[in-house]
């Protein structure tokens, strides 16, 4: 086991090593985020494509797996959200990871229960808002990143963003090992969190045959397209993205009444639950409401390849990172890797002082 680097990430939620898994739909589920923490990262569940119930039995079976800290990603604008929020603390989750900005509101409930709260977002102003309202710490994904993203890649967007926040930094978008590591490290942050590499690991749930189509991508295999969900999403480039980017508005918005239908019956939920979902969407990130269900078509087209196992059917979000990742070792392996090369890239660095 490797030697552990203590920053005020890894002081913060009690966790080994300063990396943290993030939660994917479809992905994160309790095997992956139980492995990750059980090897010393931060394992967190992706519940946005959970129900409640389906959560809770997440939550315990890692529970059941692991004795490590892990954490909960979940919409902050759900129909369901406080319920959820509820459930965290009810379960003894350790973190609570937003996917968008949470309400000021649901940021003091936690922190009042002893959870640490932690949002991802992709944009300077946005983590001096969570910041302002009582984050603890905040995840910054620069424009390499997989799934929603922004345009300002992380070598420009993390060090602008330490020089504006007091609270710790986690450095997200182009890593995979050690070397990446310590320059988050050197530009003020406190960890790193990966997505794209972590859903390549053996630990990960997803198909064997899909993993190979990742394994076979190319640095500049991936496109940003807003015809998934109506805002910039980086995904692999497939026969699928390729016909949706051709795609006119109204076969679009067909296709995404289809899937929105098809995830209300997965999800659980109303559709005047998914209309509030949708209202709230548009006030947070001021879409139109054909954005709103284009964003509804998103579960569908990701469950399609990373639970059927249908790479040509569903779309597979994934950072530029994919280029350079080759294998598929297990989370444990991964995450001693990734600290053994940062120990030997610090020793190294240590030369030139």
């Amino acid at each position: 086991m490797s030697e552990p680097i203590r920053t005020r990430l890894t002081e913060l939620t009690g966790i080994r090593y300063p990396v943290v898994q993030t939660g994917m739909g479809f992905v994160a589920g309790a095997r992956l985020a139980a492995a990750t923490s059980t090897a010393g990262g931060l394992g967190i569940i992706g519940s946005a494509t959970m129900t409640l119930d389906a959560l809770r039995t997440a939550v315990r079976e890692v529970r059941e797996r692991t004795d490590a800290p892990f954490g909960v990603n979940m919409r902050a604008d759900a129909a369901d959200a406080d319920d959820r929020v509820e459930l965290m603390i009810a379960e003894g989750v350790k973190v609570a990871s937003f996917a968008l900005a949470p309400r000021r509101e649901q940021i003091a409930r936690l922190k009042d229960a002893g959870l640490v709260v932690i949002p991802s977002v992709g944009a300077r102003r946005h983590a001096e808002k969570v910041a302002e309202w009582g984050a603890d710490a905040v995840i910054v994904q620069g424009g390499e990143g997989g799934g929603h993203t922004g345009p300002i890649p992380t070598s420009l967007l993390i060090p602008q963003v330490v020089s504006s926040v007091d609270i710790p930094v986690v450095a997200a978008g182009g890593f995979f090992d050690g070397r990446g590591l310590v320059a988050a490290l050197a530009y003020g942050a406190e960890g790193i969190a990966m997505g794209t590499r972590f859903l390549l690991t053996s630990d990960s749930p997803v198909a064997d045959a899909v993993k190979r189509v990742y394994l076979g991508k190319t640095l500049t295999d991936t496109v940003v397209t807003t015809k998934v969900d109506g805002m910039p999403h980086r995904v692999l480039r497939t026969p699928l993205i390729d016909a949706l980017e051709q795609s006119g508005p109204v076969a679009g918005l067909v296709r995404a009444a289809r899937n929105a239908a098809a995830f209300r019956g997965l999800s659980g939920l109303t559709w005047p639950q998914m209309l509030r979902e949708g209202a709230a969407m548009r006030r947070g990130s001021e879409l139109t409401w054909s954005q709103v269900l284009m964003a509804a078509n998103t579960p569908m087209l990701l469950r399609a390849a990373m639970v059927d196992g249908n790479p040509d059917l569903g779309v597979m979000a994934a950072g530029q990172v994919v280029g350079v990742i080759d294998d598929l070792p297990s989370c444990a392996e991964l995450i001693d890797r990734v600290m053994t090369q940062a120990h030997e890239c610090l020793s190294r660095l240590r030369g030139y002082a």
